[in-house]
């Protein structure tokens, strides 16, 4: 889903640099979204919901280094082979 940069409801101190939508519809939306804040980078995935118009953030998961995502990658995708 194409969505320009300007339209995530992210907080107003962060520089969206890349952003991708991997779902939404009526209630849900979610997206991943690589920003830059106080001069250091993250990259978030975002889960939102929708109240009466307005998109409030549910969850957030930030990853501020490769190293820290390996970590992650791998024990999800230990879990994921047990789906």
């Amino acid at each position: 889903m194409s969505s320009t940069v300007s339209e995530y409801p992210v907080h107003e101190r962060l520089d969206v640099q890349k952003a991708s939508t991997v779902y939404k519809n009526a209630d849900w939306w979610k997206a991943v979204i690589l920003s830059e804040s106080f001069g250091s980078a993250e990259v978030a995935i975002y889960l939102w919901q929708n109240d009466d118009g307005d998109w409030k953030r549910r969850q957030k998961l930030k990853v501020t280094s490769a190293d820290e995502w390996e970590s992650v990658r791998k024990t999800t995708e230990s879990f994921v082979q047990e789906l």
